[in-house]
């Protein structure tokens, strides 16, 4: 997609020697807890309910998804993720506090690194992709962001990505959290303008949310424009 460096996410062999050490919860980004607690508070806020259909764009081990299926209808949620294997390793040990009526079926956590979504039902009224794009080229989110177009009853996709100033965008930048984001490499920062227009550009209505979100993170909403 892209000739900027990869994610170390990508590199060989990353995620299973990360599931194989237990480190499945690590390698998500740490705060485990807290930063499900915000998924699921911030899809709340902007109405989710029990009969929507979510999708979880680079899930994980389930950090948002211990809690959606909680909520959700059985068979409401679908998630996606670079490692299929994380997703198992999260529907094996993380779902303790589920219902086993409401654990998603296996053909519901689905492998996809190039953001096709590939057996995603049209019914997806929801999506969320939360501390994915930071981590990835800009050119991986508009594959993201135009994909998701194929969905008919998408209401919103919820997003985050790092922000730095116009003024300082070109060279590294200390977020609010302490975490030093850059324009060319991981984890990536972005301006405001480029977010806007990007989305303006593939017909998304763009909202940002000002909620103070784990390491300095910025929130946007997109709905059809």
């Amino acid at each position: 997609m892209s000739d900027l460096p990869p994610s170390p996410y990508e590199a060989p062999g990353f995620h299973a020697e990360a599931i194989a050490a237990g480190r499945h919860r690590a390698i998500v980004g740490g705060r485990w807890d807290e930063t499900g607690r915000a998924q699921m508070a911030l899809l709340l806020d902007h109405g989710l309910r029990p009969e929507h259909h979510l999708l979880d764009i680079g899930a994980g081990s389930l950090r948002l998804g211990c809690k959606a299926l909680r909520y959700l209808e059985p068979g409401h949620y679908w998630a996606t993720d670079a490692s299929r294997a994380l997703l198992l390793a999260g529907l094996a040990q993380e779902l303790d506090e589920v219902p086993p009526a409401q654990h998603p079926p296996e053909a519901q956590l689905i492998g996809d690194a190039a953001f096709t979504f590939p057996g995603v039902p049209e019914v997806i009224t929801h999506a969320i992709c939360f501390a994915v794009f930071p981590h990835l080229t800009p050119a991986h989110m508009e594959v993201a962001l135009t994909n998701l177009r194929r969905f008919p009853a998408l209401e919103l996709v919820a997003f985050t990505v790092f922000l730095a100033p116009e003024t300082e965008a070109a060279a590294p930048y200390r977020q609010a959290d302490g975490v030093v984001t850059h324009p060319g490499r991981p984890p990536y920062h972005r301006t405001g303008a480029a977010v806007e227009d990007l989305c303006t550009r593939l017909g998304w209505r763009l909202q940002r949310d000002d909620r103070m979100l784990p390491r300095g993170q910025v929130l946007f909403l997109a709905r059809r424009g």
